[in-house]
C-alpha cells in the first residue's frame, strides 16, 4: 500500500499526498514534539519536514515500509535539530566524562510514571540535554553520532545526557513525593 502511494506521490497525484500524510501524521507529529516541544514551532517542523518529503520522494530509493518509515522519521529529526541549531535553543554543557555516574538513589522509577507524564517532564528539559537524549536513548544513536549530527564533541554529548538523566531522575522523585 505504502509503495503504490509512493509510486503515485512521483506522478505527483495530490490525493495520494493526503493519504500519506493522513497516514503518518501523528506518529511523525510524536517524533518532532520530543524535539520541539511547543506546539506551533513543532507545527512549523513538521509541515517543513512533509515539504521536504514529497520533495525527495521522487528521488528516492523505496527499500520496503519500515525503511521509509525509518527515512521520513530521519527527516523529521534533522529538520527539528535544524530548527533548535537555527534558533540557538541548544546549550552545551561540558565536563570530564570519566566522572559521569549517578548515584543509585538518583536512579529514575520511569515504570512508575505514565507515558505522558513522562513526555511531559522530558519535555520541560532544557533543550540540548533533551535533544541528545532523545537521540541516545530513543533514536539509538552513539556519542559519536550525536557529536557529529550537533556539531559538538563526543564528551558534550555524554555530559548532556549524564546532566538529562539527573535532571529527569530529579522530576521524577518529585512527582512520585507529589503523589503520595
Amino acid at each position: 500500500m505504502v509503495e503504490q502511494l509512493v509510486e503515485r506521490i512521483r506522478n505527483k497525484d495530490q490525493q495520494a499526498m493526503k493519504q500519506l500524510y493522513l497516514q503518518y501524521v501523528g506518529e511523525l507529529s510524536s517524533v518532532c514534539h520530543r524535539y520541539v516541544p511547543a506546539d506551533d514551532d513543532a507545527k512549523d517542523v513538521l509541515q517543513n519536514s512533509f515539504v521536504k518529503i514529497f520533495k525527495s520522494i521522487p528521488t528516492m530509493e523505496y527499500r520496503g515500509e519500515t525503511s521509509f518509515k525509518g527515512w521520513m522519521r530521519k527527516v523529521v529529526v534533522n529538520e527539528s535539530l535544524n530548527f533548535l541549531r537555527e534558533r540557538k535553543r541548544l546549550n552545551w554543557v561540558t565536563l570530564d566524562t570519566t566522572k559521569l555516574q549517578l548515584e543509585d538513589d538518583e536512579e529514575p522509577k520511569v515504570e512508575r510514571v505514565s507515558p505522558d507524564e513522562l513526555h511531559r517532564l522530558v519535555s520541560e528539559l532544557p533543550d540540548g540535554y533533551r535533544t541528545v537524549l532523545n537521540l541516545y536513548v530513543l533514536e539509538g544513536y552513539s556519542h559519536k553520532n550525536i557529536a557529529e549530527m550537533l556539531g559538538i564533541k563526543e564528551g558534550t554529548s555524554a555530559s548532556q545526557l549524564f546532566y538529562a538523566k539527573q535532571k529527569l531522575a530529579r522530576k521524577i522523585k518529585d512527582l512520585m513525593k507529589g503523589k503520595r
